[in-house]
């Protein structure tokens, strides 16, 4: 068994890390102060054509392996996770039913000026009523005649009041369920299309997050995003894995981040004569960090390569998910014990990254869903 990364694995990480060290981690806390989306680091950074990560380099893209791809993903998160959630919108969700079923028109004017930067992407699911449960939709997309006329409303929408173009997740038959779901792109200065309220929230902050409206929005026929009607459930599952795995990684970047600021702390900190991180139970806290995030990354990296493999990864993609978040969570409540009161003062990085933290338990499906999906999975009743 071969645990290590190739040559070019190591290569790549190395190149995004120095990179994320220069350009995000110095903007981390301008981002989450200001909540407002980076657009002088957004225009600098995709410069480097990091958005074709994924894609074909026929194309413009990097063609990177899901391996690959979950070393920048955690590295991005490290530097900044409000940064990253909008970095990563557009390399992922945002942009992949573009590629995988737009025309060639579409991606013309989508799909590749968003790999260069040119514009933002987004993905809309979650309605006010339906988060993990995708079969309360109740966003409706009507055909008349050679056009599509979508109304309804979609909230916590990543990018959402910056997106130029968006996929939206809508039902044709509301009696369907899960089973009347399709993809459409929306594209920005369509009639009826607009955003909503901009959310004000804990943590993630510089991602702008909000609310987007569709008032009797036509689009035409092509903007479909599916070979057949009403299988936007079957296609999602392409992807899913790879979100899943994708926010474990995330929470690893968040959690190393906590924990070398962790480190510094408990070497420079004095109490009663000496480094607090000579005390035992002080150690003790690191030891138990460092397995849990070693024992993630293996989960994380595992299922990546289950994927790069074609091999199934339904169930390992959940477990990273869910373990790494979780563990996230736990890495940086620690690490703000360790800086004791200090750590309450928003001037330092710990409390930026117990509030960021939190956010990702919901993305790819809350851990409640999450239990009952693998559950069901492993005594055979799915």
């Amino acid at each position: 068994m071969n645990f290590a990364f190739t040559e070019e694995q190591e290569f790549f990480k190395k190149i995004i890390t120095d990179t994320v060290d220069k350009m995000v981690v110095p903007k981390a806390r301008e981002i989450d102060e200001k909540d407002e989306f980076p657009w002088e680091l957004w225009k600098d950074f995709t410069k480097l054509g990091y958005l074709g990560l994924r894609y074909p380099e026929e194309i413009g893209g990097m063609n990177a392996d899901p391996v690959t791809a979950m070393i920048f993903y955690e590295q991005i998160a490290r530097g900044s996770v409000g940064f990253a959630q909008s970095v990563i919108m557009n390399i992922l969700m945002g942009t992949y039913f573009v590629y995988r079923f737009g025309s060639q028109a579409i991606k013309e004017r989508c799909l590749f000026p968003a790999m260069r930067g040119e514009k933002v992407a987004t993905m809309c699911f979650t309605e006010d009523q339906s988060g993990s449960d995708l079969a309360a939709t109740r966003t409706t997309a009507v055909k008349d005649g050679s056009e599509w006329i979508i109304n309804g409303t979609k909230m916590w929408i990543t990018n959402g009041p910056v997106a130029d173009f968006a996929t939206v997740l809508a039902t044709t038959d509301l009696s369907l369920g899960a089973k009347g779901l399709n993809f459409f792109l929306v594209e920005k200065g369509t009639p009826g299309f607009s955003p909503g309220q901009v959310l004000d929230k804990l943590g993630c902050r510089g991602t702008v997050t909000g609310e987007l409206v569709f008032d009797n929005v036509r689009i035409p026929e092509e903007n479909l995003l599916g070979i057949e009607l009403n299988k936007g459930v079957e296609y999602l599952a392409e992807i899913l894995d790879e979100v899943r795995v994708m926010t474990g990684a995330m929470a690893m970047g968040i959690a190393q981040a906590a924990y070398d600021e962790g480190l510094e702390y408990a070497r420079k900190r004095i109490a009663f004569g000496k480094p607090i991180g000579n005390y035992q139970l002080i150690r003790a806290k690191f030891a138990d960090m460092a397995t849990e995030m070693e024992a993630s990354r293996l989960l994380i990296y595992s299922a990546a390569w289950k994927m790069k493999e074609k091999l199934p990864s339904r169930i390992e993609a959940a477990m990273a998910k869910m373990f790494a978040t979780e563990t996230c969570c736990k890495v940086v409540d620690e690490v703000t014990r360790i800086w004791g009161a200090n750590a309450f003062a928003n001037e330092y990085n710990p409390a930026r990254h117990f509030r960021d933290a939190r956010f990702l338990l919901y993305g790819g499906g809350t851990h409640e869903i999450l239990k009952d999906f693998m559950g069901r999975l492993l005594i055979g009743k799915a």
